[in-house]
């Protein structure tokens, strides 16, 4: 779940871990797990509004089963951060030219390589 999803309560900053939906046909108020997509018309609520959710008289409040606790961050979220840090700190080497392949290029000579990217000179 991402961290970026935030309780939708005006001022609230904490982090999401529910998702409420409304049922008008059953006047219902459905309290959930926190869905893997923020949805339109769906609500996500931090742990404090969640437990203190009220619906409109002569609502009902289905909670539905689940952990509503802030999930911290996964093992493999932390895997990929120190991948994604040692990728941007390795060095980036100039991929040299063959000659050969420099003369059939045609006119230009690479001075440097970012990605998939090559800098040429025009000669």
């Amino acid at each position: 779940m991402s961290p970026a999803r935030r309780c939708s309560r005006t001022a609230c900053g904490r982090p999401a871990v529910a998702t409420l939906t409304y049922v008008y046909a059953d006047q219902t108020a459905v309290l959930g797990p926190l869905a893997t997509y923020a949805e339109p018309h769906a609500y996500d609520l931090c742990e404090v509004h969640s437990e203190r959710l009220s619906a409109p008289r002569g609502w009902e409040v289905l909670r539905l089963a689940g952990d509503l606790t802030a999930p911290g961050p996964s093992s493999d979220d932390l895997l990929a951060l120190a991948d994604a840090v040692r990728e941007a700190g390795r060095p980036v080497t100039p991929l040299r030219v063959a000659p050969a392949e420099e003369s059939a290029r045609g006119a230009g000579r690479e001075t440097g390589r970012r990605g998939h990217l090559r800098v040429l000179t025009s000669e």
